[in-house]
């Protein structure tokens, strides 16, 4: 595991850490765990209720309480919608925590067009950081080991929706997971003035797949798994090592570097999803 924040460590400053995915599980630790050590976090959720009892489980650990947004991933303006209340809110954002994703089980198309995974685990937080880019300090992707399973085409972002296709939850998965450490990559190559990193959490017991009633009750008795605090402990991690400590656009797993499976280190293949995903999200080729 990672070493605890403490000495050597550059906690996010200036600005806050603003973490997607806040509201429960990984998000909600990792805020939790930066609070405590002085660091003022804003937490970004998708239910109004859970992210007010989050705000309200890091208020009773740090004696501060932390700014909430409500925005679904699944709604490409209301990710448009928080870009636009960060930045008018803060003038720099010291850690963006792209945190927030989703496993669906069955084939979903979202309001925007695309296929559900691809949208809330990929292309929302890629849309997010895009609007921030001028704003942040360091981003920081969960990622996930599931991203072996991945088989991105930039072509066709929805090709997991694909006609005559049997629609494989863990498939589409572990494509959106291949893309977020291809988006980590190509972020630290075109933003050199940005730290970008990507992480793999472990498994960890959380309510992620809560949905599914056989997944969820897995989750609730398999052994071995960890628990959120264990899986935030690489975020937290991540967002105040030293920069001289790191490799930008670098995979973690357990604070240490971590080559992905080839067609998650591919640089040819992350500039195509970036340019792919622009187009996707409507922004002009300039990040």
């Amino acid at each position: 595991m990672p070493p605890e924040s403490g000495p050597g460590q550059d906690l996010p400053r200036p600005g806050p850490a603003v973490i997607t995915g806040a509201s429960s599980g990984i998000g909600l630790a990792a805020a939790v765990a930066l609070a405590r050590r002085g660091v003022e976090v804003v937490l970004v959720g998708r239910h109004a209720a859970r992210l007010a009892d989050a705000a309200a489980e890091v208020r009773e650990a740090s004696g501060t309480t932390p700014a909430t947004f409500r925005t679904d991933f699944a709604v490409l303006d209301e990710v448009r919608a928080l870009a636009e209340r960060l930045l008018a809110g803060y003038d720099r954002i010291g850690v963006l925590a792209n945190n927030a994703g989703a496993v669906v089980l069955r084939p979903v198309t979202t309001v925007d067009g695309f296929e559900s995974t691809m949208q809330a685990n990929h292309l929302a937080p890629f849309l997010l950081t895009r609007l921030l880019l001028d704003r942040i300090e360091r981003v920081v992707t969960t990622a996930s080991g599931a991203h072996r399973s991945g088989a991105l085409d930039p072509t066709d972002l929805n090709a997991a929706l694909g006609a005559g296709r049997r629609y494989r939850a863990m498939r589409a998965y572990g494509t959106s997971k291949q893309a977020n450490i291809l988006f980590a990559a190509e972020l630290a190559r075109r933003r050199p003035d940005i730290v970008s990193v990507s992480f793999h959490p472990g498994v960890v017991r959380t309510r992620f797949v809560n949905e599914h009633p056989v997944l969820a009750w897995g989750m609730r008795v398999a052994p071995l798994l960890r628990t959120p605090a264990q899986g935030a402990r690489t975020l937290v991690w991540l967002a105040g090592e030293r920069r001289s400590r790191l490799v930008d656009g670098g995979y973690y797993i357990d604070g240490k570097l971590r080559r992905p499976w080839s067609w998650a280190a591919d640089p040819k293949l992350a500039t195509a999803l970036w340019t792919a995903s622009e187009r996707a999200v409507g922004l002009p080729g300039s990040g």
